[in-house]
């Protein structure tokens, strides 16, 4: 079940869902428009190694733009620190950014339970685009979860700003056989993220 544009602000105003800053004319009919922070992660190796942290530069947007370019991920956040301990949030591009072909995420638009950060957008251009620091670029929605909650306490919880990947810290050097011996460990996380 989705909720409502008004009742997600109502529920920010009683504390149970966290938009920051929060402006009323940003809602919508079953969701809320957030803006796009001022910082930007490039990447600076042409080769991404999974194993490895990711090499990026940080850049601040300046009021007068900065031109995406095609066949570039650019790693951008929400300027809104937004989550929800009680309800499941996930984001979407605005149509009027997804119609100049402008991707906002890739493939992570989903939050878990408990989770209050900047979102790391994932930024990719089809055309070259000028975007602006502050401009709204996505919709945020929130839904109830069904069955007993299980709160995200993982490596990527009350991030501030972009955040490159953290893969390279999910790669042990134990064998495969030792992994395997460690599946029915009851004190294993649920959720390792």
């Amino acid at each position: 079940m989705i909720l409502t544009g008004y009742e997600i602000g109502r529920l920010v105003e009683a504390g149970r869902i966290t938009i920051d800053p929060f402006c009323p004319h940003q809602i919508q009919p079953n969701s809320y428009d957030f803006r796009l922070g001022e910082t930007l992660l490039i990447p600076t190796d042409p080769l991404v190694d999974v194993r490895k942290p990711s090499q990026m530069v940080a850049l601040r947007l300046p009021s007068s733009g900065y031109v995406l370019s095609p066949n570039t991920l650019y790693l951008g956040c929400s300027h809104e620190r937004m989550g929800s301990r009680d309800f499941v949030a996930q984001i979407f591009a605005k149509n009027t950014v997804a119609s100049l072909g402008l991707f906002i995420h890739l493939a992570a638009p989903l939050s878990h339970l408990g989770s209050v950060s900047q979102w790391t957008l994932e930024l990719h251009a089809v055309q070259p685009l000028v975007v602006y620091p502050g401009m709204l670029v996505g919709q945020i929605t929130f839904w109830v979860p069904v069955g007993e909650p299980c709160r995200y306490i993982g490596k990527y919880a009350n991030d501030k700003g972009p955040v490159a990947s953290r893969i390279h810290e999910e790669f042990i050097t134990a064998s495969d056989d030792m992994c395997r011996e460690h599946d029915d460990d009851p004190n294993r996380p649920t959720n390792p993220e």
